[in-house]
């Protein structure tokens, strides 16, 4: 079994939202298009995992009940507990949104303060929440005193390096009565480039006292996340495009925390075995012809996590209907990995930094 030379930090006690009790401090980060209920059931099928979230879900939609926002927060017995994330700048319709997630029994709610896009961050939403501190306390006090299910925000640093709000905001949040704190150590500015300032959200874990904070961006690995715990204190560890590479990793984490060590990620054949059975689930939700098209993005990770050349990956990728996605999921059967083979383990899937908006990917 694996092991690294970074030290194991002091786990701090287990994670509570609220009176929700989580069975691990490792959590699914929420990436639109990507954390939907078929890769929800994935990530809790294989083990480790303590909270996953949905993708960013506009308040507004909810309320009026769109049809395909609606699909977006469908559950499912295994997918528990899971939080829905909401944006909007509204109070009223953010309330509104909250209690009819609350009726539908979700367990969680996260409000998001940390999208830089521009449509929703140059509106008022998502990280431009963070230029406005009474205003933004004041919607999200509205929200937690609205509803009894636990609800955590999730924020950027700030805006820009001359607006590192985010301390302030975490302690104010803890007043109000907001149960946790998730925090991506990048500003509104940065985006997705850059790197990940661990002493920006060492700030946030030591600006409260007793909500868990939550550290996210560019974990990775195993030592990612030990670097993450030990470096800011933080309570736990979100995890997004290190989960789309390697699904394993909130098991590994949780054998890392037991024991000191973790067993590998999947082989070829694993990771086409789970590339199937999700597959198999977004149909079962969105129909044959609706999943061909919303499983492109998931499967380019599958397959390029498999070492598949990239002009099968392309082929595989072109398919509009289910008997051309077998027909070319065959030919990569046949051809196998590049640089290594169908059991073993397999290269390391380099994750570059994003050059844009998760929607770009």
């Amino acid at each position: 079994m694996p092991q690294f030379s970074h030290p194991q930090p002091e786990f701090p006690p287990p994670i509570s939202y609220g009176a929700l009790k989580l069975t691990s401090r490792y959590h699914l980060s929420p990436l639109a298009g990507y954390t939907n209920l078929s890769f929800r059931r994935i990530v809790r099928q294989i083990g480790g995992i303590g909270l996953a979230t949905t993708d960013l879900i506009s308040a507004d939609a909810i309320v009026h009940e769109n049809v395909k926002t609606l699909k977006l927060i469908e559950t499912h017995p295994e997918d528990r507990p899971f939080a829905v994330q909401i944006f909007g700048r509204d109070a009223k319709m953010m309330v509104d949104a909250a209690q009819v997630l609350e009726a539908r029994g979700v367990d969680s709610i996260d409000i998001n303060m940390g999208c830089p896009v521009a449509k929703i961050a140059g509106g008022g939403s998502g990280a431009g929440m963070m230029c406005n501190t009474d205003g933004t306390t004041s919607l999200v006090q509205k929200i937690v005193e609205a509803v009894k299910i636990p609800i955590s925000v999730k924020m950027r640093l700030g805006w820009d390096s001359t607006q590192l709000t985010a301390p302030t905001f975490a302690r104010e949040f803890e007043k109000i009565g907001v149960v946790a704190i998730a925090i991506h150590g990048r500003t509104r500015e940065q985006g997705f480039s850059g790197t990940v300032d661990l002493s920006g959200i060492r700030k946030v874990a030591e600006a409260t006292e007793l909500i868990p904070v939550i550290g996210n961006g560019d974990v990775r690995t195993v030592a990612d996340a030990a670097r993450m715990l030990s470096e800011t204190g933080c309570d736990g560890v979100s995890i997004g495009r290190g989960a789309l590479a390697n699904p394993w990793i909130f098991r590994q984490l949780s054998q890392w925390e037991a024991t000191g060590e973790w067993s590998p990620p999947g082989s070829f054949n694993d990771r086409l075995e789970l590339l199937l059975r999700q597959f198999s689930y977004m149909q079962e939700q969105w129909g044959p012809d609706g999943a061909i098209v919303r499983f492109r993005k998931m499967s380019h990770w599958y397959l390029k996590s498999m070492r598949v050349r990239p002009a099968l990956r392309h082929h595989f990728q072109q398919a509009k209907t289910v008997e051309e996605f077998n027909a070319a999921l065959a030919t990569i059967v046949e051809a196998g990995p590049v640089g290594g083979n169908r059991t073993g383990l397999l290269p390391d899937m380099h994750i570059p930094v994003p050059s844009g908006p998760v929607e770009r990917w």
